[in-house]
């Protein structure tokens, strides 16, 4: 027995019948007419967002692109009426000091994100910790530094790395457990209550099931919370001031001695009267930003490869 065909609705019957009178006149139109204004104000207004940046990423490769050469990462930053020299030793300390704050930080974060994720919604400790994560993360830097002077640098009787790295940690940490605990939070409760079912202890199903399927997004905060460090300049003028020499030191890294840092050697370097050190000064801006952006970049893989 056949089905008799469905017939279309009236008003599709035909593509002739449509009225495009009314469809022009619908353009016309004061609702549409408003949103169209306010796209256009929105995309004009993202425009000139854009303005400083790109004006700041075109200033520092003209400024700093013709300087920028192997010589740079080779050699030690010259004297004020030297010509030639580098920031090489400043590169290294930037690495040093931002490493020995990650290997600071990343374990407190973490372990940190680990309690809040799992604590109830009502646990007064929890609470107190995310209200002081946060407050934290709008900390000023040069507190930090202050800080971590009065803590690290007083203590040991001189300017370090390390103390450098306790400053540039307090600034990390916030970032590295609030991603965390989020990144935690969003691994799903039958990946856990599974693991339960067969058997596992809550240490085992965090260890195995909850850190590494949330472990993208733990890394994008640490790769965020390093490229705010790395860019940090109050907090190491407390603490690891200036060096104008390695921080290798008979084959080993001397953590007691004042260390460079790109950020230093840009504030002491860009307020000179001479032109060859306030050159070495945008080509360092230059490699600095190149960092940072290098470690945005890196969070942002990390966080497309938890969101698939």
């Amino acid at each position: 027995m056949s089905v008799p065909p469905v017939p279309a609705p009236p008003e599709f019957n035909s593509f002739a019948e449509l009225d495009f009178a009314d469809l022009e006149r619908s353009l016309l139109r004061p609702r549409t007419l408003i949103s169209g204004l306010l796209t256009t104000l929105v995309a004009g207004m993202t425009l000139l967002a854009l303005i400083p940046l790109f004006s700041v990423v075109w200033m520092l490769l003209w400024r700093g692109g013709h300087k920028l050469s192997m010589i740079c990462f080779t050699e030690l930053p010259p004297a004020p009426l030297e010509q030639g020299g580098g920031f090489g030793n400043a590169i290294l300390g930037t690495l040093i000091i931002v490493c020995l704050a990650a290997l600071i930080a990343i374990p407190f974060g973490v372990l940190s994100a680990v309690f809040l994720a799992q604590s109830a919604p009502d646990d007064k400790l929890a609470l107190v910790v995310r209200f002081a994560a946060k407050v934290l993360t709008g900390f000023p830097s040069i507190l930090a530094g202050v800080f971590a002077y009065g803590a690290i640098v007083l203590l040991t009787g001189g300017f370090s790395a390390i103390a450098g790295a306790v400053a540039v940690a307090i600034l990390m940490l916030p970032t590295i457990l609030l991603t965390a605990e989020d990144a935690i939070r969003m691994v799903p409760a039958k990946m856990k209550e599974a693991a339960i079912g067969m058997g596992a202890t809550q240490t085992q199903v965090t260890l195995m099931v909850s850190l590494p399927t949330a472990m993208p997004g733990i890394l994008t905060g640490i790769m965020l919370a390093v490229a705010r460090g790395a860019g940090e300049t109050a907090p190491l003028l407390f603490t690891a001031l200036f060096s104008n020499y390695w921080p290798l030191q008979h084959g080993r890294i001397d953590l007691l001695q004042p260390t460079a840092s790109l950020a230093v050697l840009i504030y002491n370097f860009a307020g000179t009267p001479f032109k060859n050190q306030v050159e070495l000064a945008w080509a360092a801006a230059l490699v600095l930003v190149l960092l940072v952006l290098a470690a945005n970049i890196a969070g942002q893989l990390f966080s497309r490869r938890q969101v698939q």
